[in-house]
């Protein structure tokens, strides 16, 4: 799988973005995406096959995986980068609407294209408040699909085509189980770094309000 077009999506939005909005960029792109690329993807490579079962009964093994890990984790990662990353599409489109009309009316409309104000702060939280909502989301779907952020050494399966209950062995559990915690604890992290420059923000933007009337009043 590329990653060229992520890599080219929070390189393209780091020109936009805070000082807060930076850091979240370079943990999404250190923490995560190498991480994932360079180590992860290879743990996870062979899950089906070094799955086993202490019975040989056809189709048993299959039944256990699929019931066990409805979808690998490795791909939940992966569609988690690229839908928690989708949102801030919205501001390079935005961004990209403001140059175009610029084009479009031969004309300098705006002061800074790129410069968080006006709509453009407005599409920029709403895509901190998207971001945010989406980490959370799939946190919830890694507990709710695997019953907690761990990896057993060994499951009982007693699914059809299974005769009886059978014990079955996840391959390198531990390995996996290290990777799952640094995974949450990534999320964890840009939903904090989120919230914070959602906070920070709204409270220059509040800041900024405020001073406008109070000069207004002055004058």
């Amino acid at each position: 799988m590329s990653w060229a077009f992520l890599r080219d999506l929070l390189s393209g939005v780091n020109k936009y973005s805070t000082g807060i909005g930076r850091i979240c960029v370079a943990v999404v792109f250190t923490f995560r995406l190498l991480v994932f690329v360079a180590a992860a993807e290879n743990i996870w490579k062979h899950e089906h096959d070094e799955f086993e079962c202490n019975i040989k009964q056809p189709g048993c093994e299959n039944v256990c995986f699929d019931h066990f890990f409805p979808v690998s984790h490795i791909r939940l990662w992966a569609l988690q980068l690229i839908i928690v990353s989708t949102p801030s599409l919205l501001v390079v489109f935005h961004v990209a609407y403001r140059e175009n009309r610029e084009k479009h009316h031969n004309q300098k409309l705006y002061k800074n294209p790129g410069k968080t104000d006006g709509g453009l702060l407005c599409t920029y939280l709403i895509s901190l408040i998207l971001k945010t909502g989406l980490e959370i989301v799939f946190l919830v779907l890694f507990y709710k699909l695997y019953n907690g952020f761990k990896v057993p050494h060994l499951v009982k399966c007693d699914i059809k085509p299974c005769p009886n209950t059978v014990d079955c062995y996840i391959s390198k559990p531990t390995e996996k189980m290290i990777f799952l915690y640094f995974l949450v604890a990534t999320s964890c992290l840009c939903i904090v770094l989120n919230l914070s420059e959602l906070s920070y923000l709204i409270f220059k933007y509040s800041i900024k309000c405020y001073l406008k009337r109070h000069v207004k009043k002055q004058q």
